[in-house]
């Protein structure tokens, strides 16, 4: 029988070039057992990609802040902090970093982002004064609760799922997968991983990116 799944997104569904990679379209609407897609990234986003991979909207978005199964959303997180901090951030002199438009915060709803290429020590210290943390995802510094994590959203996805969180299989290659591989029965990390990533995994894998992930699907499917 097919284990569910909680697969992280960027890095770990996607190629180099940070598109998803076709095959998954393929693949995943044939998995037979839940597919959880688990990100950073704002709510919006996974949700789509769900839509347009006709999966069932199983989502873990914003790091655990947003959670969506069964049709019904959960925040676990509080957006007003994060928001303060990114205005705070701002008049003292720096920047989000995405341009006037800011697709990356537009639909967050309980966390900000902020581009890599701004300074993080004002950023934490200002996070820091609110109660708030700030985790690196390898694509973004993430301003958010502390506490709220992917880990904490795929025991909620499972609960709502009827399913224990030690069926899930993890994959994924960010520290903030880490959660995830600590609450999932077992956790892959891609070679790609950062360093926390690749401890925290039960396994690292030999392939990168989406190689990586299709090569783990096609493992456990050969073990049905």
């Amino acid at each position: 029988m097919a284990r569910p799944l909680v697969l992280d997104i960027d890095g770990t569904m996607t190629r180099p070039d940070d598109s998803v990679d076709p095959r998954f379209f393929d693949v995943l609407p044939e998995w037979d057992a839940p597919v959880v897609l688990a990100t950073g990234k704002a709510f919006p986003y996974p949700v789509a990609l769900c839509h347009f991979m006709y999966l069932e909207q199983n989502v873990i978005a914003e790091n655990g802040g947003v959670v969506l199964a069964r049709g019904e959303v959960t925040l676990n997180g509080d957006g007003e902090a994060p928001r303060r901090v990114a205005e705070a951030y701002v008049e003292a002199g720096h920047d989000l970093g995405w341009g006037p438009a800011d697709l990356t915060n537009r639909w967050r709803e309980t966390e900000i982002a902020v581009a890599r290429d701004q300074p993080l020590g004002p950023l934490e210290e200002l996070a820091a004064e609110h109660g708030l943390e700030v985790v690196d995802t390898g694509f973004a510094y993430h301003v958010k609760s502390a506490g709220i994590e992917k880990g904490r959203g795929l025991k909620s996805v499972a609960r709502l799922l009827d399913r224990d969180p030690a069926e899930f299989v993890a994959i994924g290659d960010s520290e903030n997968d880490v959660s995830t591989f600590g609450v999932a029965g077992d956790s892959y990390a891609v070679a790609n991983a950062d360093a926390k990533a690749k401890r925290a995994a039960d396994v690292v894998v030999e392939e990168s990116y989406s190689e990586a992930t299709l090569g783990v699907l096609d493992e456990l499917r050969g073990r049905e």
